[in-house]
């Protein structure tokens, strides 16, 4: 069995309506449905009771609107005649009562709580019966014989224990569809008609799906569901699919007005999941509200406000160390029956501020000021304070207790907003950080945090770089000059808050001169790779990016705990991409997981777009299937030159002396540059492989890999006169050697091939690099990416595109 409850725009008009019987009548189980009044009723005759409290006749005007909005509704809906009739008698029943309350209160010119109760009661009395015609086989039942109240500081409120008897005992046995008025309650004691206030049809739903022990609560509505935020102010908001108990109790207590705030408590007693559904759109996937929530990732769940918030402020040294001041506070509000909403209070004791709703504010001041009298009249406390025109905003999620640095990043997006935060307040829960801001910049305080949190469009990314070789040497200056340009066009300031090389280390919050911080380094405190880290994380930054320009184990030994610390990593250093499969695993899985980056584009290819467009390929649902690739420029660069003029030996100086090599050669003449940039295209491409994995045919024999450089150099001319023999022979065939690295469904090998004039590896000139990418939608034609693969300028260009790309999540 199910409970379903449809609210006033799901009865509202006749396209709402009709959607609603499709709805109930397409279920399998036993429903039992509760209904709120028409959209725009309740309001309605509220107005309508002030205006014949006033002596205004047009009362009655008003009451014949209402009465042919509910005619016309059942003209169109009803087409059976003796059940249209049969149900127009009833509802003209009800409006005939209603019109001699309201012409009561016209003629005696008072208004009683009472009476308000009575007459407001009629719009889901009169919904109900309408929603109870129109669908088959229904049976209607009146709430009022068994959601019973009791008062309670002057106001009416839920007797749990007799309700939930009288729920049970009322649907002992049900039909197939029972049919309830919302809202609706009468006195315990008195039988007179009572309500469960504004919002109270979802409360009535929950109290009969928590008596009966429903399978669901079905909360049907006009959104998809809970939302990232209010879409009438935030336009990019979305559906939020699941929360927790708690995180919807902390958005509808704040101004989430998806669902009446009472709803949750019931159900949560048992563990009945909630669901918000769309009666306009009843295929979308809406929000379930549950004990807990698998596979949680985010922090933040949705943002929530109330606007019209008063702050009081209790003062005065005599409350400092003094035992039972806030005890006097809350209980004189509570008895009072004032609701306090968020409290903050300083550490030093001297100040309590309270967060109360604007309709309350008057009051609770009188009450305190009573309740303080004898103190402020010593002087020993100041009158109550009170501040009104100020918002409350709550961002929410069980997940901030498990994140470090949400508050930080919450108040600095504000600070850069130019929003100052009057009061804030956060429970050792960590489920609800609340803080107060003057009401004119509600919307503003709600895109800026809408922005940072969902839609991740950074203002600042606050950049430390490592190494300032000729790739970060490059970089830096690259941001030097671009550093205007982006703020003027991307509104993104590139803020380098840390430099460090392999012996010093600078920080500092506000941004490094970039134009000195050669000269700055040098008189920085000595580091090494504890104090970097100690570095980044103790600063605690937002939006920080770690940009590692080195090809240190050391350096690529941070990138674990900085991911842990949400720091994303930018690195042209290749050994945590290569290195052992689980570690490379463990840092994409933390960079996702902690909502940062771990992006590595100029590993292979310097500044060509390989692995982007591998990732961008894999995400369409294209599988990559083969690789054919020459990734060192080193070594096309050898192959380019060689000629029956110019050895092999001498091919190899020339790379030296070029820049193109490392120092020792041997580096590249061993392949493993290669072998590691293929293991990780191969990675990158959804494969699991090690360094070990690949097939390596070298043409260097192993033995120049052993002894000192320079006996590497005197014995490679005796490698010259092989070279020549099968130089001739490829060129004979009108071929050219190429060092190729492939990757064929998971299986690796790099190796030197000839290639003949018709493959696209043929022309390949200088130290360019080259990919030819087979997959399932490039199989007869692969891929090709092909250009600049090294070089200082192109490969700090391609860490600032990563960079870039971070700025852009």
């Amino acid at each position: 069995m199910k409970v379903m409850k449809f609210g006033g725009t799901s009865v509202g008009s006749e396209e709402s309506i009709l959607s609603l019987k499709r709805i109930v009548e397409a279920e399998n189980d036993d429903v039992i449905v509760v209904v709120s009044a028409l959209g725009g009723i309740t309001d309605k005759l509220i107005e309508t009771s002030k205006m014949a409290v006033n002596g205004n006749e047009g009362y009655v005007d008003e009451i014949e609107a209402m009465a042919q909005r509910h005619h016309n509704m059942i003209d169109a809906i009803i087409a059976d005649k003796d059940k249209h009739d049969r149900l127009l008698a009833i509802i003209d029943g009800l409006l005939e009562q209603l019109r001699s309350i309201y012409y009561g209160v016209y003629l005696i010119r008072d208004l009683s709580e009472k009476t308000k109760a009575a007459i407001v009661s009629y719009g889901e009395r009169l919904s109900s019966q309408i929603v109870a015609t129109l669908i088959d086989g229904s049976r209607w039942y009146d709430s009022r014989e068994f959601i019973k109240t009791t008062q309670k500081h002057g106001k009416h409120v839920l007797d749990s224990e007799l309700t939930q008897r009288l729920v049970r005992e009322t649907f002992a046995e049900i039909p197939k569809v029972s049919l309830v008025p919302g809202f609706i309650s009468s006195d315990e004691c008195s039988g007179e008609t009572t309500n469960l206030g504004r919002g109270g049809s979802d409360y009535t739903a929950a109290i009969i799906a928590a008596s009966l022990n429903a399978e669901v609560l079905e909360i049907w509505t006009d959104v998809d569901g809970f939302m990232t935020a209010d879409p009438r102010v935030i336009h990019t908001a979305y559906t939020i699919n699941e929360l927790s108990y708690i995180e919807a109790m902390e958005l509808c207590n704040f101004g989430a007005k998806v669902i009446y705030p009472p709803t949750i408590y019931p159900v949560c007693v048992k563990n009945i999941p909630i669901m918000v559904k769309n009666t306009f759109n009843p295929d979308a996937q809406g929000t379930v509200i549950k004990a807990t929530v698998d596979n949680d990732k985010k922090p933040i769940k949705g943002i929530s406000s109330i606007n019209g918030t008063t702050l009081i402020t209790v003062t005065g040294l005599s409350m400092v160390g003094v035992i039972g001041v806030n005890r006097r506070i809350f209980t004189a509000l509570a008895d009072n029956g004032i609701s306090v909403f968020m409290v903050s209070q300083a550490s030093s004791e001297n100040s309590t501020s309270i967060g109360v709703r604007d309709e309350d504010a008057d009051e609770a001041v009188n009450v305190l000021n009573r309740e303080f009298a004898k103190e402020i009249q010593t002087g020993a406390m100041f009158p109550m304070h009170a501040e009104s025109g100020l918002a409350t905003i709550a961002i929410v999620g069980e997940n901030m207790k498990h994140t470090p640095g949400i508050a930080g990043k919450l108040f600095g997006t504000l600070g850069r907003s130019g929003i100052s935060v009057i009061a804030c307040a956060q429970g050792a829960s960590e489920t609800n950080i609340s803080f107060v801001v003057d009401s004119r910049f509600l919307r503003k305080s709600l895109n800026v945090i809408h922005d940072s949190f969902f839609l991740s469009e950074y203002n600042v990314l606050n950049l430390f770089i490592c190494g300032i070789g000729t790739v970060g040497g490059n970089l830096i200056e690259q941001i030097r000059s671009q550093y205007e340009e982006l703020k003027r066009t991307r509104r993104l300031k590139l803020n380098v808050v840390g430099i460090s090389n392999s012996k010093r280390a600078m920080f500092s919050r506000d941004g490094i001169d970039l134009s000195s911080y050669r000269e700055q380094l040098e008189k920085a405190e000595p580091s090494n790779v504890d104090h970097l880290r100690n570095g980044i994380i103790g600063m605690n930054i937002f939006n920080s990016v770690f940009v590692d320009c080195t090809a240190s184990g050391e350096v690529a030994g941070l990138y674990q705990a900085l991911l842990e610390h949400n720091v994303s990593v930018v690195a042209a250093n290749k050994v945590a991409a290569s290195s052992d499969y689980d570690s490379y695993l463990r840092l994409k899985e933390t960079a996702l997981r902690r909502g940062v980056k771990f992006l590595f584009e100029t590993n292979v290819g310097a500044g060509l777009p390989i692995i982007g467009t591998i990732n961008d390929l894999r995400s369409s649902g294209d599988k990559i299937l083969k690789i054919e690739a020459v990734l060192s420029g080193t070594l096309n660069f050898i192959f380019n030159e060689i000629s029956a003029d110019v050895p092999f030996s001498e091919t190899v100086r020339r790379a030296k002396e070029q820049g193109y090599s490392e120092p020792d050669p041997r580096i590249d003449l061993s392949g493993k540059d290669v072998v590691r940039k293929l293991v990780i295209l191969a990675r990158e491409a959804g494969y699991k492989v090690e360094q070990e994995d690949v097939e390596k045919h070298l043409f260097v024999p192993d033995e120049f890999f052993k002894g000192s450089i320079d006996d590497f150099w005197r014995n490679l001319p005796s490698l010259d006169a092989g070279f020549e023999s099968r130089r001739k022979a490829i060129e004979a065939d009108n071929k050219r050697w190429r060092f190729v690295a492939k990757m064929d469904r998971g299986r690796t090998s790099v190796s030197l091939e000839a290639v003949g004039s018709d493959h696209p590896f043929y022309n390949l000139e200088g130290s360019n690099n080259i990919i030819m990418l087979t997959t399932e939608r490039y199989r007869e034609y692969p891929m090709l990416i092909q250009g600049y693969g090294a070089g200082a300028g192109v490969t700090a260009a391609g860490v600032f595109a990563n960079i870039m790309s971070i700025a852009n999540i």
